[in-house]
């Protein structure tokens, strides 16, 4: 775990840190699920520890109860997540991630830092790529982006979204405000994967698509190789 101060230096939260073997080529903040920093999470860091970048995924919910991991496939800590969103002050936790960012941006001596994230993790990804100087955001089955569409000029480095064509945390009138809204956007990339739901792309549980998560996770590859290299 590595400890991060807040902007403000007003509290300290953990993260958990995947490195490579050898120098990053990169780093990339993991952003969580409203499940927390779980096993999943923690492996989608050592994969791209695997791959060559400095992985780091912020406890976002420190504020609320620290450490916490939940299980989605459990409906009592599924509905504890649901709750937890609910209370969850995305604003902050935009605040904690540019701390991870500048954490992250240090560890590799000024280099480019990314960002993923998934669920509301896809939503704060975009935020994120909007908000802070990240170097290349992809956010994975974001919520409630239609919401965001205002903030979408100050995007100025790229982003990939992965949309969950089935996605019951995303309606179809959603996903047709973010393609009217996107789509010409020079730094926004949008891929569609028809018929699959929410969470699709996640390491363990049943939610999992295998060969959607591998279309996705090629696509997610490729582009931090292109723009982080």
């Amino acid at each position: 775990m590595l400890p991060i101060l807040t902007l403000a230096g007003d509290g300290q939260f953990d993260a958990y840190v995947a490195r490579p073997a050898g120098t990053a080529r990169a780093a990339i903040v993991v952003i969580q699920e409203i499940f927390g920093v779980s096993a999943g999470i923690r492996r989608k860091c050592d994969r791209l520890a695997q791959d060559g970048y400095l992985a780091i995924a912020p406890d976002l919910f420190w504020r609320l109860n620290p450490g916490i991991q939940l299980d989605p496939d459990v409906p009592e800590e599924m509905q504890q997540a649901l709750d937890l969103m609910g209370k969850f002050d995305q604003d902050q936790g935009i605040a904690d991630i540019e701390a991870t960012i500048r954490i992250a941006r240090a560890e590799i001596a000024g280099g480019k830092v990314g960002c993923v994230g998934y669920c509301l993790g896809g939503r704060l990804a975009y935020m994120t790529a909007a908000r802070t100087d990240v170097d290349a955001s992809v956010g994975y089955y974001a919520v409630g982006i239609d919401g965001l569409l205002g903030e979408k000029h100050a995007i100025a480095h790229p982003l990939l979204l992965h949309i969950a064509g089935a996605d019951h945390f995303v309606s179809a009138e959603t996903q047709a405000a973010m393609h009217d809204g996107l789509d010409d956007h020079p730094k926004v990339t949008l891929i569609d994967y028809p018929g699959e739901d929410h969470g699709f792309a996640t390491e363990i549980g049943a939610r999992r698509s295998p060969e959607a998560a591998d279309r996705a996770d090629a696509a997610t590859a490729a582009f931090f190789a292109e723009n982080l290299g």
